[in-house]
């Protein structure tokens, strides 16, 4: 897209942003649909006459399957518009592009095929598999390697941090210390687990005609085992078999894809959201950029937009995603139409998805960890030490653990004297004194450094 159009567009994904989410438009875009279109009739095309049992073609030779499989290959954003013309004709986007393939194959000599693309198909057919291509590559190709880049990115931070520590903070209050590393790795198993689940996931096609029962194909071809043909078929494209469907594949996977996203989606806003907290009470500092302006009048100012911006279109996302895994296995009797309107959006879900992924990436590598900040903040947080004690005198069985705790230190002034006196006038064993004596907020960490 050029300058003039891309500030001329009404969705930011094709205008403000579109440098930044371009490798998506190799998948999502209607060129590439068309493309995936073409690539399904072609294929069912070969495989067709390749079937022993199908007497409506004789198997193709190796450079027949080539020169065919070439006019989706070699498909090009040019070509998409020849396919968009037939369309202003026949109204229709399925069949424009099986009349624009009986025009490629009177260019090669093949029109005696022609009878036989699109044999026994519906448009779902089609467009199912279609929409499976365009998410097997999306996802395999941009959006988990997006994806396990952040990973990776909020992993490396974990390791970096890991002996670093911090007061925590439960209802925005000090709390029992951490490490910033510990932190870190929570938000990494979270989104481990979610991404293991997305790499499993199946994307599922059918093709079994006008309202999944072959009636079409049996009564052509009635020596030929559709069901195995069928599933053969879907698996060629590296999709899984459905066999149990209406005109149109039910959606169910689709729902379960977008419903992962969300979950994904909203574990790295929680993250983006704690950041930007630990960078407004300087936990972190950001480093400054060259040129960059943060502020329009106040110079000094180095916002956490990234962060921002990454939280305001993971929002944008699921919106997106929400409507389309509520809406997508709904249809009406055998099929209705709504699907097709809103299948045209996945490209959008994604889109907003990668620009979260690629803002957080952004505002980790600019992030410097203020240890003298937090440093600092441990030694005021002596009352937190608190826990550990009272819970160390219930091992002894000292009465009102909690409540000597609690009117020691709530609400007042507590240093490491405040707390040695204490300890002395407690009946404890002499090596268990000594041993609280030396615990300080900096080291009453558990296992916060070992994850």
């Amino acid at each position: 897209m050029d300058k003039l159009s891309s500030v001329q567009a009404i969705s930011p994904l094709d205008g403000r942003y579109q440098g930044k989410v371009e490798e998506l438009s190799r998948y999502c875009s209607e060129s590439a649909l068309i493309k995936y279109r073409i690539q399904v009739e072609i294929e069912w095309l070969i495989a067709l006459a390749a079937h022993p049992d199908f007497g409506g073609l004789t198997p193709f030779t190796e450079e027949t399957e080539s020169r065919l499989r070439e006019i989706y290959l070699g498909f090009t954003p040019a070509e998409a518009l020849k396919v968009k013309a037939i369309e202003d004709i026949t109204n229709h986007d399925v069949k424009a592009v099986e009349y624009y393939i009986n025009e490629k194959l009177d260019e090669l000599n093949l029109s005696a095929l022609s009878g036989m693309v699109h044999f026994a198909c519906t448009s779902e057919d089609i467009n199912n598999l279609s929409y499976g291509l365009m998410l097997h590559y999306t996802l395999n190709d941009v959006v988990l390697p997006v994806c396990e880049s952040v990973l990776s990115a909020i992993r490396a931070k974990a390791e970096a941090y890991r002996r670093v520590p911090m007061i925590s903070r439960t209802h925005g209050q000090p709390a029992t210390p951490t490490t910033m590393g510990k932190e870190f790795f929570n938000v990494a198993e979270r989104l481990e687990r979610q991404l293991g689940q997305m790499r499993q996931q199946d994307i599922l096609g059918k093709i079994n005609g006008a309202v999944g029962n072959f009636n079409a194909h049996l009564i052509s071809f009635p020596e030929v085992d559709w069901r195995q043909l069928s599933r053969d078929f879907v698996e060629s494209l590296g999709l899984t078999w459905n066999r149990a469907t209406t005109q149109i594949e039910p959606h169910d996977y689709l729902a379960e894809i977008f419903h992962r996203f969300i979950r994904w989606n909203t574990i790295l806003l929680d993250f983006d959201r704690d950041i930007w907290s630990y960078i407004s009470i300087e936990a972190f500092k950001q480093i400054p950029v060259k040129d960059q302006v943060g502020s329009s009048t106040m110079p000094h100012k180095i916002n956490p937009i990234d962060f921002e911006n990454s939280e305001g279109n993971l929002g944008m996302a699921n919106a997106v995603f929400e409507h389309m895994a509520a809406k997508l296995p709904v249809s009406r009797w055998q099929r209705d139409l709504t699907d097709s309107t809103v299948l045209r959006n996945v490209g959008v879900g994604f889109g907003y998805s990668i620009l979260a992924y690629k803002a957080t990436l952004k505002g980790l590598s600019k992030l410097a960890l203020n240890e003298e900040k937090l440093a600092a903040e441990l030694d005021q947080a002596w009352p937190v030490l608190g826990e550990a004690l009272q819970t160390v005198m219930r091992r002894y069985q000292i009465p009102e653990p909690y409540e000597k705790l609690k009117a020691l230190t709530r609400g007042k002034a507590v240093d490491q004297k405040v707390l040695t006196d204490f300890i002395d006038s407690l009946t404890l064993p002499a090596d268990v004194k000594e041993s609280l004596k030396k615990l300080t907020p900096q080291d009453y960490l558990g296992y916060a450094g070992d994850f």
